[in-house]
């Protein structure tokens, strides 16, 4: 396959990520969008795999059949509750991926200078590029053999940008699975000295890199290494579990920037180009995601958030039950009702009995709508696919900022699993980890339904004084069987 046909596959592989890109910011579109992420990505590996300087097939169609293979077997095993932390999990992979491109890199830049250093000085252009051929110097090392001393320069930082970037990714990735899964203890912890900390690392690698640029010796390139992950992990630990939102959508960026920077290094158009978009994207996905949260962005990256600042307020009263005769009777004198969907559904698997009870309700007469938070769950957009997959009918399918404001004239919310994003202790406790974030006002409705299914704090474990205001009826159990139950006592 000709450079210029690569060229041509790589601008339609690039138009296809932007299309699908485009395409994913609305549900409608979303499943329209995902097929033209396939066909650009599926492009995108043709026209590398049989493109200039490639070589050794069998391996690459081995590796490419195991993916393939391990791919599916992933994708028919994890549940869409599993998906924070199997995105968590493929970030990790990016990140790795880089910093094995990045070690290679520079394997192959001493190797192609030890090889150069002896080559006959008699030779012409012509006669040299035979001789490297001879001397395997082929592909990415044919093309370090033709740098000059600038852009091997050039590469240097590259390769130690596109290592360092990646290794962070590798760690803080494999710390938020961690902590999505349950396997790590999702409050926010830090080593004495906190910030101090990863701030003499990222200064003991610049030092580093400096050393890199002058010697090109391995070593430097090791120690930032070990460097980059100690950064990932303690970036990562530092960050409560109420905002692990956030911290998937910023790996999301990091794992891009990562790409992009490997890209450089590779002379990969496509790769930088693709790397871009998914960096910036993520980038701008995770300032939304703060700006709804009233965090900081620059405290995102640098891990500094999801802590507490004093002792928190204390709750007072007690959580009242209800049963599910009772639930039925709120909904059969409601006229509006507003369901707030979380990750406790998702964990239950009750979308479509949520579906199922929209549905009656709404041919009842009563105006039901659903209020999504933006961080909702433990994915962004999480709470969507989950609704769009029940086939609940979009139009009525709301944001915080399109439906905060209708709660007081609501005569019934109910809350499905979710804790974070319903508590004003956001806005009723300074000391509260979540202070000042953005919530859904639903305590603020007539009366507040709440299927939990037990009195705990729940993942972050903060505490939620919505659960014991006097409007407030708790509906205890499964949220799959509660709803399936309440079912039956509504026609």
């Amino acid at each position: 396959m000709s450079i210029g046909i690569v060229s041509a596959a790589y601008i339609a592989a690039t138009v296809l990520f932007i299309l699908s890109l485009g395409g994913l910011s609305g549900q409608e579109s979303a499943k329209r969008a995902v097929w033209y992420g396939i066909f650009g990505m599926a492009l995108a590996v043709i026209a590398t795999v049989f493109g200039p300087g490639m070589g050794n097939y069998l391996i690459v169609l081995v590796m490419v059949a195991a993916g393939a293979f391990a791919g599916q077997l992933v994708a028919k095993k994890v549940e869409m509750t599993e998906m924070p932390q199997l995105v968590a999990a493929l970030h990790s992979f990016v990140g790795l991926a880089a910093v094995f491109i990045g070690f290679n890199a520079q394997f192959e830049m001493t190797r192609v200078a030890e090889i150069m250093a002896s080559a006959p000085t008699s030779l012409n252009e012509t006669g040299l590029l035979s001789w490297l051929h001879d001397q395997g110097i082929d592909g990415f090392a044919g093309k370090v053999a033709h740098k000059t001393a600038v852009e091997l320069n050039i590469l240097k930082v590259e390769v130690f940008l596109g290592v360092f970037i990646g290794a962070v990714t590798f760690t803080g990735s494999v710390i938020a699975f961690g902590k999505l899964a349950g396997k790590v203890d999702g409050k926010a912890k830090k080593l004495p000295g906190g910030h101090m900390l990863n701030a003499g690392a990222a200064l003991a690698s610049f030092v580093l890199l400096v050393i890199y640029f002058s010697t090109g010796a391995l070593w430097p390139l090791l120690v930032m290494t070990l460097l980059a992950f100690f950064i990932g992990y303690h970036l990562i630990m530092g960050i409560g579990g109420a905002d692990m939102p956030v911290v998937v959508s910023m790996l999301n960026s990091y794992s891009g920037w990562a790409a992009s920077a490997i890209g450089f290094s590779l002379g990969n158009d496509l790769l930088i180009v693709t790397g871009a978009l998914v960096g910036s994207s993520g980038a701008i996905l995770s300032y939304i995601m703060c700006k709804a949260m009233n965090r900081s962005f620059i405290s995102v990256i640098l891990g500094g958030f999801g802590g507490t600042t004093g002792p928190a307020m204390e709750v007072e009263g007690e959580q009242v039950a209800i049963d599910s005769d009772g639930v039925a009777q709120a909904l059969d004198e409601a006229d509006s009702v507003i369901i707030i969907p979380g990750y406790g559904m998702a964990v239950a698997q009750a979308q479509q009995s949520v579906s199922e009870l929209t549905k009656r309700l709404r041919a009842k007469g009563k105006e039901v709508r659903f209020a999504i938070h933006p961080v909702a769950g433990r994915l962004p957009g999480h709470m969507n696919v989950l609704l769009a997959e029940a086939k609940v009918p979009y139009d009525i399918v709301l944001e915080m900022d399109e439906i905060n404001d209708d709660f007081p004239e609501t005569d019934v919310a109910i809350v499905i699993g979710s804790n974070d994003i319903v508590n004003p202790a956001a806005q009723e406790d300074p000391n509260s980890p979540i202070a000042g974030m953005p919530v859904l006002e639903c305590w603020k409705a007539k009366q507040v339904i709440v299927s939990k299914r037990g009195q705990g704090t729940g993942y972050s474990g903060i505490e939620n004084p919505l659960f014991y205001k006097e409007n407030t009826r708790m509906f205890y159990g499964d949220a799959k069987k509660s709803l399936d139950e309440l079912l039956t006592k509504i026609d």
